[in-house]
Formats: structure tokens, C-alpha cells, sequence
């Protein structure tokens, strides 16, 4: 108990704000939108909480742990990035181009569970975009304020992911085709920041 009262005694309303309004945008639900719905026309059946709960414990746990496991591993945050920018790419391009890169036809009978955590919660959520953030702000803001934050991202999340269907039966499909590519020419431009931003860190380029 004494240790709990330590930990809430660091929690600071302005930081949690603050850290809230910066790691929300970098989450970015809102933007993913179009993701989610690409994903449920293929059949794939979103768990919300489940994409939720396992972004929490994914930033969470790279909250903790993300430079030690790392360096443990002998890679840098900026490779980290790059792989993961590599990813949001081709997903950006399956938004954009109207094609298939990621096959889920051989996980039919597990994709329900499978989904929530790849690539919805990792990397699309709780990916090197998120990581990088925490890692850059956990110098200026203490980690209860982080890890409140932190649910506060999430609890949006989960706003956002059940009101998906209610966005594909009211808005229609024009609308939506249209945002979809809206946002999947978006997603590409940050996949390609979060990429060569980090080649340049990688070979000096800057």
C-alpha cells in the first residue's frame, strides 16, 4: 500500500494531460480508422478489447522495459522504427491500391483472436511510433503520470473501435472508400517519415 501511495503521489494532472494529448496523436485511432474497417470487409472480426488490453501491456511493458530489451537484443530504437514503418507501408499500400499483402486465409479459424494483437495492437498501436514517444518524454514526465495517460489512450481506443461499425452503416460505402484512401495516403506519408527519418539517424544523414 505504501509503495501504491508513492507511486499516485508522483501523478501529476498536467503531465497526464500533456503526455495524453502527445501519445494520443501518435496512436492515432482516429486515422486507423479506415484500417479497421478494411480489415472487418475481409471478414476478420475486430476485439476491441482485446486490441485494447494487449496495446496497454505491449506500452506498458516497453514503458518498463523498452531500453533494456533492446539493448538486449543488440538493436537500436531507430532500427526498431524502420522495421516497424516497413510494415504500417505495406499496410498503407493495401489501403491505397486496393490490394492484398497480408494473408489471413490460412488463420480462418484463429484470425478473431490473432488479429487484435497483429497488426492492430503491434504495430499499428503500440508500435516504434509509440515506442519512440515514450521513450523520448519518460526524461520530462513521471511514469505514474505516463502510465495514467496510458489507459486514458486506451480507453479512447476502445471508444473508437466499437463505434467502427456504427461508422460503416451510417456514413455508406462512397464515404468510407474515400476516407479510406484519404487516410491511406496519410498513413503511407508517416510510415515514410517514420522510416527514412530513422534511415537518416541510422547513416548520419543529418
Amino acid at each position: 500500500m505504501e509503495a501504491l501511495r508513492n507511486f499516485l503521489g508522483e501523478v501529476d494532472i498536467w503531465q497526464v494531460l500533456s503526455s495524453f494529448i502527445f501519445m494520443i496523436a501518435i496512436i492515432d485511432p482516429f486515422g486507423n480508422i479506415p484500417i479497421t474497417i478494411s480489415m472487418q470487409k475481409k471478414g476478420i472480426k475486430i476485439h476491441a478489447e482485446k486490441v485494447c488490453i494487449a496495446s496497454l501491456v505491449i506500452l506498458l511493458s516497453f514503458l518498463f522495459l523498452g531500453e533494456w530489451i533492446l539493448k538486449l537484443f543488440g538493436v537500436e530504437i531507430e532500427h526498431f522504427a524502420i522495421a516497424g514503418g516497413f510494415i504500417i507501408f505495406l499496410m498503407a499500400l493495401e489501403m491505397v491500391l486496393d490490394v492484398t499483402i497480408f494473408q489471413n486465409d490460412k488463420l480462418e479459424g484463429e484470425i478473431g483472436s490473432g488479429s487484435s494483437i497483429v497488426p492492430l495492437a503491434f504495430p499499428m498501436y503500440a508500435g516504434p511510433g509509440a515506442f519512440t514517444a515514450l521513450l523520448a518524454i519518460t526524461a520530462e514526465y513521471s511514469v505514474a503520470s505516463l502510465c495514467i495517460s496510458l489507459f486514458l489512450c486506451m480507453l479512447v481506443l476502445y471508444l473508437v473501435l466499437i463505434g467502427t461499425n456504427w461508422l460503416t452503416k451510417y456514413l455508406g460505402q462512397t464515404a468510407l472508400y474515400i476516407i479510406r484512401k484519404f487516410f491511406g495516403i496519410i498513413v503511407l506519408a508517416i510510415a515514410c517519415k517514420l522510416m527514412f527519418g530513422n534511415l537518416a539517424i541510422v547513416f548520419h544523414l543529418n
